[in-house]
């Protein structure tokens, strides 16, 4: 059974249009620290042959923290609405980014230092976990029921213009900087722009109304008490669906978009700058993709775009990867927008549908066991898995073959589903 939120008063444009470009600020620290991450190597762990590796480990220990961040302000979110969630995870975030760029160094403080970069890590997951949850739920309960598909699209189009903005602050700050004024202090100005982004943001939703589905369940007295414990209980098809969904849209992201620049390196096909350039391209790709495909999800419905794009996902990656293997350079330019389109358009169709799984009561905690569990486990480490496998087979075809895989197991799902798309009005 499918639970698209119910007919109701739409909260105002700007509420939806604060929501949406809540994402800007989540995926602008996800990508910072990634660009950024040889020199917090060099100015939190010394800079010697292992520190690179110890942060980027760092970063995937602290993405496991994304979950539990999920049913925290899940609960939170469902028994005391979607707007305080916001709020709290978003003053959370401020807060970690703030107190990232005042950190002292390791030249100051010595090893804490990168504990305590790590720490602030965890946090800064932590709080993001809540983040999905809170903005998918708020723009789909908010949204004209015949606009739904499209309003939550756009959270995963405004994520890429975090990921841009990411690079281009990054960009500039090394481009003006020489390589001491930047390990000294100039690597805090990025940092320091993410902080006053979030804050602003947390201005922002303090104007911003309550879902109108909380508001029904505090007016007819359905708020859970105990709202994970229901959804476990009542919603497990529900769980399971939403996970299959959250899968496929991790790893057409993760492995299809984020790791062709290092797959490409390692191919020996391209350097740091043309990579720099292809991800841009990506980046481009998804923001143009993301709103078309929302809107088709409200014309056709979730299911059947749900199914062309996992048809698409298990014929498309393996060939996308075949020609950026080898050839010239524009093969590796296709290659990387198709899948580009394929990720964004599984992102897109994606945060709706698994919305929609769940009633409103209970939506934040449904949301947070299925999709954000997905996610940690098809997001954060299929990359290094993906690397690891083309090191031991020699095949480099295995990113492609992995997407294909979870394309394949997530099919019957998709075709078990009921459409969820509310009723178009005549």
């Amino acid at each position: 059974m499918a639970f698209p939120a119910r007919s109701g008063p739409a909260v105002s444009r700007r509420s939806l249009a604060i929501a949406a470009l809540s994402t800007v600020v989540e995926w602008y620290d996800f990508t910072l620290y990634l660009y950024m991450a040889t020199i917090l190597a060099r100015v939190f762990f010394s800079g010697d042959a292992g520190s690179l590796a110890t942060t980027l480990a760092g970063f995937a220990v602290a993405y496991l923290m994304r979950p539990l961040g999920a049913v925290a302000f899940g609960h939170v979110g469902d028994r005391f609405g979607r707007r305080v969630t916001m709020m709290v995870s978003m003053a959370m975030m401020t807060a970690a980014m703030l107190a990232t760029a005042l950190l002292p160094t390791a030249a100051q403080i010595g090893p804490a230092a990168g504990w305590a970069l790590l720490a602030l890590r965890c946090v800064m997951s932590f709080s993001v976990g809540g983040e999905y949850t809170g903005v998918v739920a708020y723009l789909l309960e908010g949204a004209r029921p015949d606009r739904r598909g499209l309003v939550t699209s756009l959270a995963a189009a405004a994520s890429e213009v975090g990921a841009l903005l990411a690079a281009g602050v990054a960009a500039v700050t090394v481009a003006f900087l020489d390589a001491a004024a930047l390990d000294s202090w100039g690597w805090r100005i990025p940092f320091f722009v993410g902080a006053f982004l979030a804050g602003s943001v947390w201005v922002a939703r303090s104007w911003m109304d309550e879902s109108p589905d909380f508001v029904r369940q505090r007016a007819e007295g359905t708020v859970p008490q105990s709202p994970l414990r229901a959804t476990i209980r009542q919603h497990r098809p529900a769980i399971a669906r939403g996970f299959a969904i959250s899968a496929l849209g991790s790893i057409t992201y993760y492995v299809g978009i984020t790791y062709v620049p290092a797959y490409l390196s390692s191919v020996g096909r391209s350097d740091e700058a043309g990579a720099l350039w292809l991800s841009t391209l990506a980046a481009l790709t998804v923001i143009l993709v993301t709103p078309g495909i929302g809107l088709l999800a409200d014309r056709i419905g979730r299911r059947p775009v749900l199914l062309l794009l996992a048809g698409a996902s298990a014929v498309l990656p393996m060939a996308m990867f075949a020609l950026m293997a080898d050839g010239p350079w524009w093969r590796a330019i296709v290659g990387a927008v198709v899948l580009a389109g394929v990720g964004g358009g599984v992102s897109a169709v994606g945060a709706v549908a698994t919305a929609e799984q769940f009633p409103g009561e209970g939506r934040l905690s449904g949301l947070a066991l299925g999709a954000t569990t997905a996610t940690a486990v098809f997001g954060g480490l299929t990359p290094l898995i993906a690397e690891r496998l083309i090191a031991h087979t020699g095949w480099p075809l295995v990113p492609g073959a992995m997407i294909a895989a979870v394309a394949l197991c997530v099919l019957p799902v998709f075709l078990a589903m009921a459409e969820t798309r509310p009723p178009r009005e005549r």
